[in-house]
């Protein structure tokens, strides 16, 4: 039997959907935490040395997420995906798309270069620039969100609204990530999730926020809509030009009607998504896997 480590430090309805999904395909799928993997150059043992995989390397790993830590803690983490792909062993999503979306910045660099509609952002060191920043898009009518460079599911945004909300920008160990608030077209807060798998739009939820914020792990609400053509090709672009296996594409339709990629998430939940869709996810993704790297490489 074919055996899957599952990246992840909290297995959760995720890793239970995925664990299923592996079983229908023959598969045999472990939980693995990167904290608990190291790399080892010692004559003939396994370079890479996984809990459970002490004898012989996964036949695919399937990266579920990525700890946070310091900066060598993390580019460990990353060299051991990287390495595992060196070896020959499928990674899904691989180090280089985790690399690609991990880092804000450098998502935003990337799909601004790509030329895909991305908000305006800065991303700096100096605390007096990110402060003339900020005041200079408040003095120009527009909010200013400030963001962790790392980080997920909203943690650490705050929203600067007016000068005396500027004492909560958010640095991330002294780096400023500050990006233009999007406002959305029609009443509230919604934007859209697009779920992308092996360059295609499979699903997609419209997300509404109770504040601002529209993260599902935020309390906002799932509903089910038909997927509009130039949202599922902009969604698509987003993770080509990211180089992903699979990723969650976030949208937002401005007040002027134009489609922005808000952001491109390489580990994305889809609970919520499941919630309001019929299609099968954790079974897509296990298929795409199997099917398109696996067999491919006769493991």
């Amino acid at each position: 039997m074919r055996r899957i480590a599952i990246i992840t430090d909290d297995p959760g309805w995720h890793g239970k959907q995925l664990c299923r999904a592996f079983a229908e395909r023959g598969c045999s799928a472990e939980y693995v935490s990167l904290t608990a993997c190291r790399l080892q150059v010692n004559g003939d043992a396994l370079p890479v040395l996984i809990p459970g995989f002490e004898t012989r390397l996964p036949d695919a790993v399937f990266v579920r997420g990525v700890p946070g830590g310091s900066l060598e803690e993390v580019v460990l983490y990353l060299d051991i995906l990287h390495a595992l792909k060196t070896l020959g062993v499928p990674v899904y999503n691989d180090g280089r798309a985790i690399e690609a979306s991990v880092d804000k910045g450098m998502t935003s660099f990337l799909l601004h270069n790509a030329g895909l509609p991305t908000p305006m952002t800065w991303v700096l060191r100096d605390s007096d620039q990110a402060l003339a920043i900020a005041e200079q898009e408040l003095s120009g009518g527009h909010y200013l969100i400030s963001k962790p460079l790392f980080g997920s599911q909203g943690e650490g945004i705050r929203r600067i609204e007016k000068s005396t909300d500027l004492m909560w920008l958010t640095s991330s160990h002294g780096i400023y990530y500050l990006q233009r608030f999007v406002e959305c077209d029609g009443d509230g807060y919604s934007d859209v999730r697009v779920f992308v798998i092996n360059g295609k739009a499979v699903a997609a939820m419209r997300r509404r926020g109770i504040s601002w914020l529209n993260n599902v792990a935020r309390g906002a609400s799932c509903e089910t809509i038909d997927l509009h053509s130039e949202m599922a090709e902009l969604a698509v672009k987003a993770t080509e030009t990211l180089n992903m296996d699979y990723a969650g594409v976030d949208i937002i339709q401005d007040a002027d009607g134009r489609h922005v990629v808000i952001e491109v998430n390489s580990v994305p939940a889809w609970k919520g998504l499941q919630s309001v869709c019929s299609l099968n996810i954790a079974e897509c993704l296990v298929n795409d896997l199997v099917d398109r790297h696996m067999n491919k490489a006769g493991r």
